[in-house]
């Protein structure tokens, strides 16, 4: 038997040596987990930081639109309550989310709510007429329709960038009691003028209901003539004239008049 060359051995021991260590460092960067996680690093944080001013951009609203929806306002027949659509800081859509309901308030509703969404619109603000035989849903729906467009601000009163003189103010002045009932005047004032007034309360009930209806309008058309509470009273309903002119003087405090 022929013996192995001890030269041989070792020649053949460090080759298999040197093909070991280069077939370790050939497959070394392909399962190298460090080195795969740092490829793949790079393309992951450029695609976050692409997608949040995307993300920024679909949540952006143009100023001066959106949705606000008032206080609810109590009523003898239940709460009123207004929601309003705005875009471009101007009333595209009014509605009434609550209003009395059941006997005739229904018939009511159903006459009223409609008129008061459209002058709503129309109007820009919370100055407009109440509707007939509707008073109380009509003074609910105002003052539901003031507190939506004070949430909204003044951008949205409707008359936003046009020019011209400031914008008309409404104020009301304290409840001035009278033996037959309570009066309340409300005002509209611009440029330091009374525009409009109105009673939202006047004495009502058998008697004085006539009373109310024959002296509350001359009582209006007065004070915007005059400008001041120092008007005359309306004969056969003198408790009404002072009362209301009470009301109007207090009304006019508050404006500065």
């Amino acid at each position: 038997m022929r013996k192995s060359h001890p030269v041989r051995r070792v020649v053949l021991a460090t080759a298999a040596t040197v093909s070991g260590v280069v077939l370790l460092l050939s497959l070394k960067p392909a399962s190298d987990p460090a080195a795969a996680s740092a490829a793949g690093a790079a393309p992951q944080a450029t695609a976050a930081g692409q997608e949040s001013p995307q993300g920024g951009a679909r949540g952006a609203a143009p100023a001066g639109s959106g949705t606000v929806t008032g206080d609810a306002v109590r009523t003898q027949y239940g709460a009123v309550q207004v929601r309003l659509t705005v875009s471009g800081g101007k009333i595209t859509k009014a509605e009434a989310v609550q209003a009395p309901k059941g006997g005739l308030s229904d018939q009511k509703t159903q006459l009223a709510v409609p008129r008061l969404n459209q002058e709503a619109v129309a109007a820009g603000t919370a100055d407009i007429d109440a509707v007939s035989g509707a008073t109380y849903t009509s003074e609910g729906y105002k003052k539901s329709l003031q507190s939506a467009l004070d949430k909204i601000g003044p951008a949205s009163s409707g008359t936003a960038g046009t020019a011209g003189p400031a914008q008309a103010r409404t104020v009301t002045g304290k409840a001035a009691q009278t033996p037959y009932g309570p009066v309340q005047v409300r005002i509209t004032v611009a440029d330091g003028k009374i525009t409009k007034a109105e009673a939202v309360q006047a004495p009502k009930g058998g008697l004085s209901d006539q009373k109310t209806q024959l002296a509350v309008p001359r009582l209006n058309q007065e004070a915007v003539a005059a400008g001041t509470a120092d008007i005359d009273a309306v004969s056969g309903a003198t408790y009404t004239s002072t009362g209301y002119r009470q009301s109007l003087q207090s009304a006019l405090d508050q404006a500065g008049g």
